[in-house]
């Protein structure tokens, strides 16, 4: 069983910054990926980033890129989401993911969420 769990949300002012963090827990051998959505009230979820052990750079949605960094404390298979210049449109909750190797789904495990509100 594999295990997720997100932390560092809470309310922040516009301009301001977070950091979040995904700690995964159990098979995490078998992980080929780990990365972030978000899902604002009335939307879908949409992807953040994400990194990918076999390589190629972190990967990020255009609406973050420049702001937001993903990184790996490659020890502890946790993962971090650091915010910066955080705007009302990034108030979202935030899931973490973790994708499997040789699964068919792109992702396989998801978190609880942590809420990320942005006020002006």
């Amino acid at each position: 069983q594999v295990h997720l769990v997100e932390s560092g949300g809470g309310l922040v002012q516009a301009g301001g910054s977070l950091r979040l963090s995904c700690a995964a827990s159990g098979r995490t051998f078998r992980f080929s990926a780990m990365g972030w959505f978000r899902q604002a009230p009335g939307k879908e979820r949409e992807f953040v980033a994400a990194l990918r052990w076999s390589g190629g750079g972190p990967e990020y949605a255009d609406s973050v890129k420049g702001r937001f960094t993903i990184s790996r404390d490659y020890a502890k298979t946790t993962v971090f989401l650091q915010m910066y210049s955080l705007n009302a449109e990034d108030t979202a909750v935030y899931y973490c993911a973790a994708g499997v190797r040789g699964s068919d789904n792109p992702w396989d495990y998801w978190g609880q969420g942590t809420q990320v509100t942005v006020v002006s």
